[in-house]
């Protein structure tokens, strides 16, 4: 630790546990006033809403005493996920908290709680919490043990200016996720449009029955293929317009019955199997050292994977670059950890836990489309369907999927929809890996200005060039 002292967090916070479920009390996906963090919804420190589930009210009158509040710190305290450490931003403010995390709360005014979050996520603050875990197996890191924990005591001033600093980092990478989240909303807003609910092919239909012009009804499907307005669509370029209808003109004009509903004129129903590949054959040997992934590092929201790291293939799933892998077993695959492979090099071929069922598009289809089905809530709720085996440990069944029944796309289509979903992939890529070397960057500047080695004006001179 540095030459400025130390100071026990139990000197200038208190530390308070989260809860767990009353027992006969259950959480609900559908949305009520109150949110209750599990650690499944934590992602790089911050507490994500995509997957949170809630309390009834009478559930939370129950345990309304296990809440966060603004500017707390929280510890995962059982198993791996010791050593994760998350902050309580304004919205979370009264939300309750799970009996495997506890908080660090009421920070006397001598102490940013934002600079303890930061520290307790550098590699010093990580040995802090790493030496005072206890037990064998999982592992717990008990109460006490956090009230025990020691922190540089930096004066308010320069801790207030050290948060600044790593705060322009993380607010970078924030914006990163943010637009890579919007992106993926964006194409898979349009994969519903274009295949699920056939939008392109109803506006056609609808102008047809308002007796609209052949030139209207194109302008109608180009509205529906992009989203746009009318108005919307006379700023576009002429190129872009082009390939709108171009687009548009790849839609039929009927709708006609199928065993799965009603389907566009001429395209046709068949086995997912015949569209997607699952699980297919590739070839690295026993013993091979190789990029290993595993579960925990498997997003459940977008596909960007987290560490990776090289280890000798023994027993798992094979993949390559293009290949969607997807969570086959409960509750990783309810959580929707999904990712989509592009983080090897060339033809390298990667492993990782047994529990991946690996999907990749067949013939010219497009990489992107195992990836965007495997991400829709109607492939994601037949998956489900499929699990089989003892509670607690069930497994989605990869032969099951590939007989579901599925549109099978028109090909050209598919390449129209790359040009959106391949798209988005290759600028969600580009936005984590810059925001890996924006973290490695913050990482390495906390201890080096804990030490002095580094001031904070020159970091910011340096940041302001970076940033």
């Amino acid at each position: 630790m540095s030459d400025w002292g130390t100071v026990r967090v139990e000197e200038i916070a208190e530390v308070k546990s989260g809860k767990r479920l009353p027992k006969g009390h259950r959480l609900d996906a559908g949305v009520t006033p109150y949110p209750y963090i599990r650690l499944v919804d934590i992602t790089d420190g911050r507490i994500q809403k995509d997957n949170l589930q809630y309390l009834s009210k009478e559930t939370r009158e129950s345990i309304k005493r296990y809440i966060v509040n603004t500017n707390d710190v929280c510890l995962a305290i059982v198993g791996h996920s010791i050593g994760m450490i998350f902050y309580v931003e304004d919205k979370w403010d009264n939300v309750n908290l799970t009996e495997n995390a506890a908080r660090i709360t009421n920070v006397d005014e001598s102490f940013n709680p934002r600079f303890i979050y930061y520290y307790l996520t550098s590699l010093e603050g990580q040995n802090e919490i790493t030496s005072r875990k206890v037990g064998s197996a999982q592992g717990k890191l008990p109460l006490y043990n956090i009230r025990s924990l020691e922190l540089p005591k930096i004066p308010r001033d320069i801790q207030d200016s050290i948060v600044e600093t790593l705060d322009s980092l993380s607010f970078k990478i924030e914006l990163n996720q943010q637009t890579n989240q919007t992106l993926e909303q964006i194409a898979q807003a349009i994969f519903k449009s274009w295949f699920i609910d056939f939008e392109p092919v109803k506006a056609k239909i609808a102008a047809k029955q308002a007796s609209a012009t052949p030139e209207q009804i194109e302008r109608a499907a180009m509205c529906a293929v992009s989203g746009k307005s009318i108005e919307q669509l006379g700023q576009l370029s002429a190129k872009t317009l082009q390939q709108l209808k171009n687009t548009a003109a790849l839609f039929p004009e009927t709708l006609v019955e199928s065993e799965l509903g009603q389907i566009p004129k001429d395209w046709v129903i068949t086995n997912l199997g015949k569209i997607i590949a699952f699980n297919p054959k590739r070839v690295l040997k026993k013993g091979e050292i190789a990029p290993y992934l595993d579960m925990k590092n498997v997003p459940i929201v977008g596909h960007l994977v987290g560490d990776v790291i090289l280890k000798k293939m023994g027993s798992g799933t094979k993949f390559l670059n293009g290949d969607t892998l997807l969570a086959r077993i409960t509750p990783c695959l309810q959580n929707g950890k999904t990712a989509y492979v592009d983080f090897l090099e060339g033809d390298q071929v990667g492993w990782g836990s047994t529990e991946y069922i690996v999907m990749r598009p067949l013939g010219e289809r497009p990489t992107s489309l195992a990836y965007i089905i495997a991400r829709q809530d109607s492939f994601r709720s037949q998956a489900m369907q499929t699990m089989t085996g003892t509670s607690g440990r069930q497994r989605a069944n990869a032969t099951a999927l590939s007989e579901l029944q599925w549109v099978n796309y028109p090909m050209e289509l598919l390449g129209a929809f790359d040009q959106i979903a391949g798209g988005y992939l290759k600028k969600a890529k580009n936005n984590g890996d810059q925001n890996k070397i924006l973290a490695s960057v913050r990482d390495t500047l906390l201890p080096k200005l804990l030490s002095g080695e580094l001031s904070v004006d020159t970091c910011q001179t340096t940041l302001e060039v970076v940033i």
